[in-house]
């Protein structure tokens, strides 16, 4: 009887260990970001679940197929693991209590969010299995390119949505930034490509190697070798290659031509969101954001930028502010984050005040967070979620073709969430636009988050081959070099004020040019292969 009990113990054990090593190698890809930041690993998280997926279809090609040839549960267990540890910090919204929202239904809200998204990356993931054993087949070579191509375009897909943020390719920033430089190929999903490729590259080697053991090649003279595996060369030689076409790209020099030089300062206000809807906020604003532009005017800048809502108060109110009576009087150019306005809605802003204190452009933020500033299918689910907004009013986004014109020449603007976007970047990169401006308010989060939006940032700036200035309101404020080099960057829930020299460019990089091109010709590629495999096995089973 004991017996039978551990019996059936151990097939339980076995049965779910597929799921507990799934969902470790995915927790392990989520580690690779802040706040742990172990980028290495994602070079290798993906393996496991790799092999899961190519042993499922060993089994499904059995006769009977086994009853646990699925791969879609493991591969969902993945990608909840990454996707919920990578954002956890999505966390660190509740309590909401300061716009109002009760400290349970504020509780609620965040786990739905967090376990949404979650869930979300891990049916994409669960979609990516199942593309993998459908078409795979039991060529590795096909495999690792159905499977790169696969992801890259799922990832593409996704990003076209209105939530996305954790790209594989954003577990190499801010720390790998030679395998960043491929983003100027082909975007982010190059970086993707080589992630996925790699592991791929190292799964299909311990399969095989798994396979030799089973059908007992190995010989006595063959032991010496029995661990150099091909797959693994290949792995290693690409992994190589990569980081040499990188460390090509990062090591070309930035030209600094003097005429192209812009000294823009940043201001940092430190004001808590809890206090975005009293007088005693507003009034913190316009002091810290009026001090800090007269500090930064004395020090010769030649434009001074703020984070996201710095003034929260509609466009119509922002003549009669301290701050822009400073511009008036020091002649400095400023770009305030404030509130347009649209019809009976709003927008969220950044305005470009020039040397006159007159407006003279404005950038409205095109990519809103879903719940944060918007409610996804209002009709239904209007009246169970609030709007997270310190307004009555409703928000809108605003057009996704704009341009942001300034007195020192077209700018590639960014306001918070839309740095998770790399197209809103490359489009107005592609238009003319010379250096970044990022504008964004991270202070209901936790200290993770604003170091990953810093982090996608940094690929931003890459992949454009641009300067950037980010002005956040609590941290992580910085300049960022064409190279993803961070030249400075403000400390967290700090008040703070700097300057720094960037410069106009108008190089375009081949991703600005033409977009991702490599996704396409990816599963063009893999898809056409797989026709010729399949056509090529019709005809021999009719000969």
């Amino acid at each position: 009887m004991q017996k039978k009990q551990n019996k059936k113990q151990g097939e339980r054990l076995t049965s779910s260990l597929p799921y507990l090593i799934a969902l470790a190698s995915g927790i392990s890809m989520g580690l690779t970001v802040a706040p742990v930041g172990a980028w290495f690993l994602a070079w290798i998280a993906l393996v496991p679940l790799w092999v899961l997926v190519v042993t499922s279809a060993k089994r499904k090609n059995q006769s009977p197929p086994a009853p646990s040839s699925s791969p879609a549960p493991p591969a969902l267990l993945w990608g909840i693991g990454y996707h919920g540890v990578a954002l956890s910090w999505i966390t660190g919204i509740h309590p909401m209590t300061w716009l109002g929202v009760p400290w349970w239904p504020s509780l609620a809200i965040t786990l739905f969010c967090w376990g949404f998204i979650s869930v979300l990356g891990g049916i994409f993931v669960a979609i990516w299995a199942a593309v993998m054993v459908r078409l795979g087949g039991q060529k590795p070579w096909l495999r690792i390119l159905i499977g790169t191509a696969v992801w890259c375009g799922l990832e593409s897909l996704w990003s076209a949505g209105p939530l996305w943020w954790s790209s594989l390719a954003y577990t190499q920033s801010p720390h790998n930034l030679v395998i960043l430089h491929l983003g100027q190929l082909s975007g982010p999903n190059t970086v993707t490509a080589a992630i996925v490729a790699v592991n791929g590259l190292i799964a299909e080697g311990w399969t095989n190697r798994q396979d030799a053991k089973d059908a007992k090649i190995f010989s006595a003279s063959s032991a010496p070798w029995r661990f150099v595996n091909k797959y693994w060369v290949i792995a290693t030689g690409l992994l190589i290659t990569l980081h040499l076409i990188g460390f090509i790209l990062y090591s070309r020099p930035i030209a600094q031509p003097p005429q192209a030089a812009l000294k823009v300062g940043i201001i940092q206000g430190n004001i808590p969101n809890r206090l975005l809807r009293s007088s005693e906020g507003f009034r913190r604003a316009q002091e810290n954001y009026t001090s800090g532009y007269i500090t930064l005017a004395n020090q010769g800048v030649d434009a001074v930028l703020t984070p996201e809502g710095a003034l929260p108060i509609f466009q119509r109110n922002l003549m009669a502010t301290a701050l822009v009576a400073a511009v008036k009087e020091k002649g400095v150019v400023a770009w305030i984050g404030a509130f347009g306005e649209r019809g009976d809605s709003y927008t969220i802003s950044l305005f470009t005040f020039n040397s006159k204190g007159e407006i003279v452009s404005r950038y409205d933020k095109a990519k809103l967070v879903p719940l944060g500033e918007y409610i996804p299918f209002e009709g239904i689910l209007g009246g169970i979620v609030q709007r997270l907004s310190p307004l009555d009013a409703h928000q809108v986004a605003g057009s996704a073709n704009q341009v942001f014109d300034t007195p020192f020449g077209r700018a590639i603007a960014s306001i918070c969430y839309e740095s998770a976007f790399p197209e809103q970047f490359r489009r107005q990169a592609a238009m003319g636009g010379q250096f970044i401006l990022s504008s964004s308010n991270d202070a209901h989060y936790t200290a993770s988050m604003p170091f990953q939006h810093h982090a996608q940032d940094i690929m931003r700036a890459i992949e454009t081959d641009r300067w950037s200035a980010r002005a956040t309101n609590t941290g992580y404020s910085a300049f960022v070099d064409p190279h993803g080099k961070t030249l400075w960057m403000s400390g967290y829930n700090t008040y703070e004020t700097h300057a720094e020299t960037i410069y106009r460019r108008q190089t375009q990089t081949l991703y600005v040019r033409w977009g991702d091109w490599l996704t396409p010709l990816l599963l063009i590629s893999s898809g056409g292969a797989w026709l010729v495999i399949q056509g090529r096995g019709v005809i021999l089973s009719r000969l």
